[in-house]
């Protein structure tokens, strides 16, 4: 076996990984159920096949019996990620809420320059300066034009970045402090607190859970077991054996097919300057991602 096909393998897992992951926002569109419900439901049946493969998997239960406080955090972090999101996604699509989201990247940074006091290079000033570049070009020249939900979708959408940054960062806090302790184990344990929290929630807001038809069945299970779980677990199978810089432009898939799956399903209409501004900001989402303080 050579070089070359041994680094095809963690490509391919990480590919595959962003691939299924970049279906998540169309799944809550297709859902036809309110924001809270899908992410309720995409937590609920996540657990589930989660729960199978720790049952078959004695190796995966590993420490699954403590943390469950650290857990705790993290899924406060998860939850409001998830009420933001999927919100954003039925005001302004799947697409270009998926490209907000993936902002977490300079949210991430910004807290390595300011927290831990790195010092950032060329590549993340560049992608930072793309990135608003493209943000304006998409939004920015017509604010005052939009619609309110399609603001209310754009403030959620970047919302959802910084929550998102949340949960990485309190995710690895945890992981780093209890090293014993499986990604599997402290995932089920997160997706099962952050169901709790997402039904109460759902609750609050007066909605209930009746699934309406088998179509928003399959949407949400697709939604739990193949985004939240089988997507997830390619990726982080994958990411040990490539490069940084092979990462980031895999990882890149997920806002960029996003996108595609919206225009080819929803109609997601752009002008040509917009399509400039999400090509810029998916070139600086790409280069914030190569940074020091992006990548830890």
């Amino acid at each position: 076996m050579t070089a070359s096909t041994v680094r095809a393998t963690p490509a391919l897992l990480v590919t595959a990984g962003a691939v299924m992951i970049s279906f998540a926002a169309v799944f809550v569109r297709l859902a036809d159920v309110p924001a809270t419900t899908s992410a309720f439901y995409r937590l609920v049946f996540g657990a589930a096949a989660l729960a199978v493969l720790l049952a078959l998997s004695p190796r995966m239960r590993a420490g699954f019996g403590r943390g469950w406080a650290g857990s705790a955090v993290v899924a406060a972090f998860f939850a409001a990620d998830l009420w933001f999101w999927h919100r954003s996604i039925l005001y302004i699509g799947p697409g270009l809420s998926t490209l907000l989201a993936n902002f977490q990247v300079f949210v991430l940074a910004t807290v390595g320059v300011v927290w831990l006091k790195e010092r950032v290079g060329w590549r993340f000033a560049a992608g930072t300066a793309l990135a608003m570049l493209g943000l304006w070009l998409l939004f920015g020249r017509d604010w005052a034009g939009l619609g309110p939900e399609a603001r209310a979708g754009i403030v959620l959408g970047l919302l959802t970045a910084c929550a998102y940054a949340g949960y990485l960062l309190t995710l690895r806090g945890v992981q780093v402090r209890d090293v014993g302790m499986r990604p599997e184990a402290r995932l089920l344990q997160v997706s099962l607190i952050c169901a709790v929290l997402l039904g109460g929630i759902n609750l609050i807001e007066g909605h209930g859970f009746a699934i309406p038809d088998r179509h928003s069945l399959a949407s949400l299970i697709a939604l739990g077991v193949v985004c939240q779980v089988l997507g997830w677990l390619a990726i982080t199978r994958g990411l040990p054996g490539l490069p940084a810089s092979l990462v980031g432009l895999l990882l890149l898939l997920q806002p960029l097919l996003s996108m595609v799956w919206d225009l080819l399903w929803f109609e997601l209409t752009l002008v040509a300057v917009q399509w400039l501004g999400a090509g810029l900001a998916l070139a600086g989402i790409y280069l914030g991602m190569q940074s020091r303080a992006a990548r830890r």
